[in-house]
């Protein structure tokens, strides 16, 4: 898989960046960066791939994503509309782990430190107090300066790798393959499905995108995201629905042809199989919430 290698703009004056974006959505091409990113979402909604795991972003979600770890952020369609309003915002940290020295996270005061950072590489979710806490720092953080900058840093890498309120994303470290002949063609290949997949997909047309044969294709396809396309599809049409199911009035029936599903018992018996209750037993759990 070759993601998008994306540069982090830092400040001269500064060791690491940190930065509130208000903006129409966030970035959504498929990428990494060597960087370390800590991200902490305040508005907005939508989807995530990190490695070979979808899932829904909304407001309050914080996620420490490691260095080199392919992902790819999709804002909901509302944000993404050309005469939309709409803004996303969160605050976002990327730093090196070489920010302050290539052995200072070696240092023996830092072990635990430098184990969060090598679990990284499986993204961690923040939760619960563990998320409130650092995010009360990260809003200083935005406003500190000179040294108080690095003393916060650490002070909420401390907290991370001291809390049992993270979890992992990834099952096992990702160990994507970085090709320069693929720069662009899973890019590709992710935009045309995030464009369609509530309507017909073709793996024809898929195939195509990627210069393949439909054989040759579903081969790389499950090489490169360890999924065959039906099941990547039928888990992006399925958070799909399960944001539907939690966000509107429409009937099942509704949100399961909307969501790109053309048979009705399969899509009772997909979602309960990836998400772990009915379409029904969903509605009613977050209505309870």
């Amino acid at each position: 898989m070759k993601p998008h290698l994306l540069k982090i703009a830092l400040n001269p004056e500064h060791s690491f960046n940190v930065r509130y974006d208000i903006v129409p959505h966030f970035y959504d091409k498929w990428h990494y960066h060597h960087e370390v990113e800590l991200v902490y979402i305040i508005k907005g909604t939508g989807l995530q791939f990190i490695g070979d795991e979808i899932y829904r972003w909304k407001p309050g979600d914080m996620l420490l994503i490691g260095s080199n770890l392919p992902h790819l952020w999709r804002s909901d369609e509302e944000f993404l509309l050309p005469d939309s309003l709409e803004k996303v915002e969160a605050i976002v940290v990327h730093f090196l782990p070489s920010c302050f020295g290539a052995d200072f996270f070696s240092l023996p005061e830092h072990q635990e430190i430098n184990r969060l950072l090598n679990q990284s590489k499986k993204a961690f979710r923040i939760q619960d107090a563990c998320r409130d806490l650092v995010a009360d720092k990260l809003f200083q953080l935005l406003k500190a300066s000179k040294s108080k900058r690095t003393i916060l840093l650490l002070d909420i890498l401390s907290d991370l790798a001291d809390s049992p309120l993270k979890k992992p994303v990834l099952d096992k470290e990702s160990d994507f393959i970085n090709q320069p002949s693929e720069m662009d063609r899973l890019n590709n290949i992710y935009q045309y499905i995030l464009n369609n997949f509530t309507e017909e997909v073709s793996l024809d047309q898929a195939a195509q995108i990627a210069h393949l044969t439909p054989p040759a294709f579903c081969r790389y396809f499950k090489t490169r995201t360890r999924k065959t396309f039906s099941r990547f599809l039928l888990e992006l049409r399925t958070a799909h629905a399960a944001k539907l199911l939690t966000e509107s009035s429409k009937t099942v029936a509704e949100i399961c042809y909307e969501s790109g599903f053309n048979n009705f018992s399969n899509f009772n018996r997909h979602f309960k199989n990836i998400i772990g209750r009915t379409p029904l037993e969903h509605r009613k759990f977050f209505r309870v919430l």
